[in-house]
C-alpha cells in the first residue's frame, strides 16, 4: 500500500487558486526600496548608512528547501557547512539520490535525527511525485504557505524563507525570524524585541513590499555586526 503524503494530487486542490503571482526581480526590487525609503524615514536611514542591500536569491527546488531546513535553529556557518558536505556527498542532490544516504552518513554530515526525518519524508513525496514543489509557483501565498508546512518539520518560517528568497514573492514577511525581529527592534529603536504579533502589526505599512523590507532590516543587522551582506546567503 502506497503511503499518502501532504500535497498529493496538488493540482487538483489546487487549480481555482492558481493565478500569475508577482516575482520580485531587480527592477521590482529599486521600485519598491525607492517607495519604502519614501515611505519610512528609519528606512531611508538605513540605506543612508548601510547602502541597498543585495536582492539575496535561491534557486527553486529541493537543495534550497533543504538548506533551508538545515537552517532551522543552527547557525548559518553551521548550516552552510552541512549543506556543502551534503552536496559533496550527494550530485546531483536529487530526493531519489538524497534516499540513498544512510541515516549514519546523513548524522556525519550535519543532520539531526529529526533534520533527517524531514528532509527523507519530503524527498519521498518528491521522488514518488505525489508533489511538485513546481505546483508552488502559481499559488497565492497564503495558499503556497499552507502546502508547504502541511510537511512534518516544515514551519512557517521554512516556508517564508522558501517563498521569499526562492519564489521571490514580494509580500513575505517572516515573522518567526530572530534576526528580522532584533533588527527591526534596532533600527525602530524600540524597548525590547518585538514579539511575532507585534511584527505583524508593525508590518502593515510596508505592504505590498514587505520582503524587501525584511531585507533593508536583515541588511542593517548584518553591516552592524560586521558582516558582509552581499557576502551572505539569505
Amino acid at each position: 500500500m502506497h503511503r499518502r503524503f501532504p500535497g498529493a494530487n496538488v493540482g487538483k486542490r489546487s487549480a481555482k487558486m492558481k493565478a500569475t503571482r508577482p516575482l520580485l526581480d531587480e527592477c521590482l526590487f529599486a521600485e519598491s526600496i525607492r517607495s519604502l525609503v519614501a515611505l519610512d524615514s528609519d528606512l531611508a536611514d538605513v540605506v543612508q548608512t548601510h547602502g541597498t542591500p543585495p536582492l539575496w536569491v535561491r534557486e527553486p527546488g529541493f537543495p534550497t528547501l533543504v538548506y533551508i531546513i538545515l537552517e532551522q535553529q543552527v547557525s548559518l556557518a553551521s548550516a552552510k557547512a552541512a549543506f556543502e558536505r551534503l552536496k559533496a556527498a550527494v550530485n546531483p542532490l536529487t530526493p531519489k539520490h538524497f534516499l540513498k544516504l544512510t541515516d549514519a552518513e546523513l548524522l556525519r554530515i550535519g543532520f539531526s535525527r529529526q533534520k533527517t526525518l524531514y528532509t527523507r519524508l519530503l524527498a519521498e513525496s518528491l521522488a514518488r511525485r505525489f508533489f511538485d514543489l513546481r505546483d508552488l509557483h502559481d499559488l497565492h501565498d497564503d495558499a503556497a504557505r499552507k502546502m508547504l508546512v502541511a510537511f512534518k518539520g516544515i514551519g512557517r518560517w521554512t516556508a517564508d524563507i522558501y517563498l521569499l528568497s526562492a519564489l521571490r514573492r514580494p509580500d513575505i514577511w517572516p515573522t518567526g525570524d530572530l534576526a528580522l525581529a532584533t533588527a527591526v527592534q534596532e533600527v525602530k529603536h524600540l524597548r525590547q524585541r518585538p514579539s511575532p504579533e507585534r511584527l505583524e502589526k508593525l508590518s502593515q505599512p510596508w505592504r505590498p513590499y514587505r520582503a524587501v523590507a525584511a531585507r533593508l532590516f536583515w541588511h542593517a543587522y548584518l553591516s552592524k555586526r560586521g558582516q558582509n551582506s552581499a557576502a551572505v546567503s539569505l
